[in-house]
């Protein structure tokens, strides 16, 4: 008899077959991982219900000079201010032109040129594409600017709940997005129907364009073959991503005002609000992989996770696909539609200080950090705001980690197991269950779930293991390295 330490390495791996995985973590929901121990994520509080009408794409927190927090909000036709004590004002400007809830892509009748393809075969990727409204939304001081991809305008709320947010004056139209930079500048991308142009106001001037020898107002063409899909500032300069590269913006002072550097290639950006700044550089999510820049250049960032997300994507619905940054645990969380839906379904999280990744499912929509308000805000299809990272509840979704096979001993014996040693912070707060295989392919027997004592009675036998842990109390429970009490029982 021998005790086994069924040691796992923290973090998902999910690529090629399960048996590939052999020894890791294959499959979970709303668990994360710290310094070695299993431990579930935070769960949420409803913070205002069906606060917003449409579905509510991009999200903006900031503090106004007098230290009052405020969020607003966009749909794919209105814009929203809610205020810290969930009080929500529509401020949508007058004659916003209204966008799209989803992606809608016509591969059919109209959706191109009469005889492009076959009659009954399937169409080609080549149709109009209309994608799924997101806006841009900053602070300019301590008011709001605005843009929506579908509209194009530039407004400006200056925090008059009486009042509608307003265009701004003298700035371009037809823009796909803006971009507030560290030294004031507020940058339209795509400027002026021109899907490669940046244009910039004067410094601290959000209503002077024309350049003069007098002001540091400006524009410049980027030599790229794509469009311009978003802004965002990291330290020291701003990093604008097409759909194809990667460009730098650093402020150089007159006469030349900014200066702009293609950073990475190959690296574009999948969805305008799947890009997320943070303390160690950006990061985004492209067509394929996912990718960061560190202040110099751009990086793949190996995903063992590849497959889940990109074998598993609704292609037709990128542009909804958005993330955000979990500071308090250095996680980047993307969230995006599987291949099943439509909507918002699915998330992937990098944890970019101990360097792995995890995977689950939670339907939101949009959402922003902690920072100016103590938890993370996040947003249901159905317009409902939630306080993330408190409690633990999770509106009945399971929380569970589960394994890939575990050889038990080298594998070429059938092991039988009598006997498991826990090891959690508190006892009972989970429960395990095993299933087992004799061969790869073979049927799956499943064994428990067994409530956790020390030590725990268990009775089933493989040459493979998979153990999978669900959380039996709304705790912070903490599940480390079980053992398992093996005898060999031969070959066959």
């Amino acid at each position: 008899m021998a005790l086994l330490p069924l040691q796992i390495p923290m973090g998902f791996r999910k690529n090629g077959t399960d048996y590939e995985s052999a020894g890791r973590w294959l499959d979970g929901n709303l668990v994360r991982f710290y310094e070695g121990s299993l431990r579930p994520i935070g769960g949420w509080q409803t913070r205002a219900s069906s606060a917003y009408s449409g579905v509510a794409r991009s999200m903006h927190t900031w503090e106004d000079l007098s230290g009052a927090r405020r969020i607003s909000t966009g749909t794919h036709d209105k814009l929203y201010f809610t205020s810290a004590g969930n009080v929500t004002t529509d401020i949508t400007p007058v004659g916003l032109v209204a966008g799209n809830v989803i992606a809608d892509y016509n591969s059919g009748f109209g959706g191109d040129f009469y005889g492009t393809d076959y009659y009954g075969t399937t169409r080609a990727d080549s149709g109009n594409y209309s994608e799924a409204t997101t806006w841009s939304l900053d602070n300019w001081g301590e008011y709001l600017v605005a843009c929506s991809v579908a509209d194009g305008k530039l407004w400006e709320w200056q925090l008059n709940t009486a009042t509608k947010a307003a265009q701004i004056s003298n700035a371009p139209v037809n823009n796909l997005s803006l971009l507030v930079t560290e030294e004031r500048f507020l940058l339209a991308l795509g400027a002026g129907g021109n899907s490669r142009k940046v244009q910039w106001c004067d410094r601290e001037d959000n209503t002077l364009w024309t350049p003069a020898a007098t002001n540091e107002a400006g524009d410049i063409e980027l030599q790229t073959s794509g469009q311009i899909m978003a802004g965002v500032r990291t330290r020291g300069q701003s990093l604008i991503l097409t759909d194809i590269d990667a460009h730098s913006c650093t402020y150089v002072g007159p006469p030349y005002v900014h200066s702009f550097e293609r950073v990475g290639s190959g690296c574009g950006l999948t969805g305008r609000m799947a890009i997320t700044s943070t303390d160690v550089g950006v990061f985004w999510m492209g067509k394929k992989n996912f990718f960061l820049y560190n202040g110099s250049s751009v990086q793949e960032v190996p995903c063992e996770v590849q497959d889940y997300v990109f074998g598993d994507i609704n292609p037709a619905q990128l542009s909804s696909a958005w993330s955000m940054n979990v500071a308090q645990h250095g996680e980047v969380w993307f969230f995006f539609a599987s291949a099943a839906s439509t909507e918002i379904d699915k998330y992937v999280a990098y944890d970019y200080r101990e360097n792995h990744w995890i995977i689950g499912s939670i339907p939101r929509t949009t959402g922003v950090d902690s920072g100016v308000f103590k938890s993370p805000i996040m947003v249901d299809v159905t317009g409902n705001l939630y306080n993330h990272e408190q409690g633990y509840t999770y509106g009945g979704l399971t929380v569970f980690a589960e394994s890939a096979p575990i050889n038990i001993g080298t594998g070429d014996q059938i092991m039988s197991v009598n006997r498991l040693i826990p090891d959690e912070l508190t006892q009972g707060q989970v429960e395990v269950t095993f299933k087992t295989r004799f061969y790869p392919n073979d049927v799956e027997r499943s064994y428990g779930p067994y409530s956790m004592s020390n030590p725990t009675d268990v009775r089933f036998a493989g040459r493979q293991v998979r153990m999978r842990v669900t959380g039996a109390a709304f705790a912070d429970w903490r599940a480390g390295i079980m053992r398992v009490d093996a005898t060999t029982r031969g070959k066959r």
